[in-house]
């Protein structure tokens, strides 16, 4: 009996020895399988060949996700003035619908702060399926050219990409170098002489250091580098008392403390040839 016993338990043991063989084999092929398979649907992604519009392979995060009520169902966006929600989530990497398995929303608010046309932004991960993000935008203050481009600025001289400056005319416009970041002192100056302000055409910054009006009638006035907000009043006060600036002149140039230099752009007098400057003293 005991003999047979002994035969019976070597017999169990290569049964069994040979049972953990064949599946570590199949492991091993399933293994195999499950690498090689990977390696070509990684390749299928890298090259393209899968993530075209509408490819049933690009919906299946999504689909995962919303098994387990892990799915962007509920997308609440606040804020939004200029931008397109579309292009808000195209930036944190979600789409109605999308997975939001591994989002971070700390992340997230990280990449909205960093684009050019977000002042502050709060993103909020409501578990399980809902996204709550709320942006203020950086609101457009001027135009500013810079050679033949054109940049919608805020009033801190950033520009802000995806707004078109053709569609907000209405915008004061100032050219030159170091137009953008001087912009906000000078037309926040030239708006308390309405008379003035709503004159002006553009504001060209000359050398980094001054600037010059342009006004919708053709008339330029050229104010100093120094005090050029007493040069703003001194103008004004010049249009308020001898409507200077609609006299028919092409400059009026402020650029010497007290004095006013005016360039007549019509015959005045019989002995006055078109173009003629004029000086005048001004009032200390």
């Amino acid at each position: 009996m005991t003999d047979d016993f002994s035969v019976y338990q070597r017999r169990s043991q290569s049964w069994l020895d040979q049972g953990n063989t064949l599946r570590v084999r199949l492991a091993a092929r399933a293994s195999a399988l499950l690498l090689l398979g990977g390696v070509i649907m990684t390749g299928l992604f890298n090259g393209g060949y899968l993530d075209y519009e509408g490819s049933p392979w690009m919906l299946l995060p999504g689909k995962a996700a919303s098994i387990v009520g892990m799915a962007a169902q509920e997308i609440t966006i606040t804020g939004l003035e200029h931008h397109e929600p579309e292009t808000l989530l195209s930036a944190v990497g979600v789409q109605p619908g999308g997975s939001l398995m591994g989002f971070d929303a700390v992340q997230a608010r990280n990449i909205l702060q960093n684009l050019d046309w977000v002042e502050t932004a709060k993103v909020q991960r409501l578990f399980p399926n809902q996204l709550v993000v709320e942006v203020k935008e950086r609101e457009p203050f001027a135009i500013w050219q810079r050679g033949t481009a054109y940049y919608v600025i805020d009033k801190s001289g950033a520009a802000m990409s995806g707004l078109e400056a053709t569609h907000m005319v209405r915008l004061p416009l100032v050219t030159g170098e170091g137009a953008n970041v001087a912009a906000a002192e000078l037309i926040n100056q030239v708006a308390a002489y309405p008379d003035i302000m709503l004159q002006v055409k553009a504001a060209a910054r000359v050398g980094s250091r001054r600037w010059t009006l342009y006004l919708d009638n053709g008339i330029t006035v050229q104010l100093p580098e120094r005090d050029w907000q007493q040069a703003i009043a001194m103008a004004d006060q010049l249009n308020k008392t001898q409507n200077i600036l609609a006299r028919g002149i092409r400059s009026l140039d402020l650029r010497l403390q007290g004095r006013v230099t005016v360039e007549v752009a019509e015959f005045a007098a019989t002995d006055t040839k078109a173009g003629d400057k004029k000086t005048v003293a001004g009032t200390n």
